[in-house]
């Protein structure tokens, strides 16, 4: 494959919409697709999947692609929940509370906006991480 697939400007636009949203987060390509961080860490990443590359991630999702995947970080004792590990969920193996969710058509954004929020709120500092509605 001459060229690495890309996320699809309309699902960056839409995480980035949930992400930017959270204090002091921001955006940056990453080294495959896009990120979120808050200060130096990395609470959301976007990749597309295609002809098992990436392999770390084609190996996580258990797919070859074409796919879309999102990661995000949960307190450990949610992510150890037995719905992370089943589709459209994964767990990828380089961090204990990473998550990963395939995105699709039937993807709930309710609920990854949530998620994202969540997982910014493991990552960030206590005093921005207060400052989230987490209604």
């Amino acid at each position: 494959m001459a060229e690495h697939p890309e996320v699809a400007a309309a699902i960056v636009a839409r995480l980035s919409a949930i992400c930017l949203g959270l204090p002091e987060a921001w955006q940056e390509r990453a080294w495959t697709g896009t990120r979120w961080m808050v200060g130096k860490k990395n609470f959301a990443h976007v990749v597309a999947i295609a002809e098992g590359w990436p392999p770390a991630y084609a190996q996580a999702a258990g797919h070859p692609g074409p796919l879309t995947v999102l990661t995000f970080r949960l307190p450990q004792a949610r992510a150890d929940a037995p719905r992370f590990r089943r589709a459209p969920f994964f767990r990828p193996v380089w961090f204990a509370n990473l998550v990963g969710l395939a995105l699709d058509a039937g993807t709930d954004w309710d609920e990854v906006a949530d998620l994202l929020a969540e997982s910014y709120c493991v990552l960030a500092p206590k005093k921005l991480a207060a400052m989230v509605d987490r209604g």
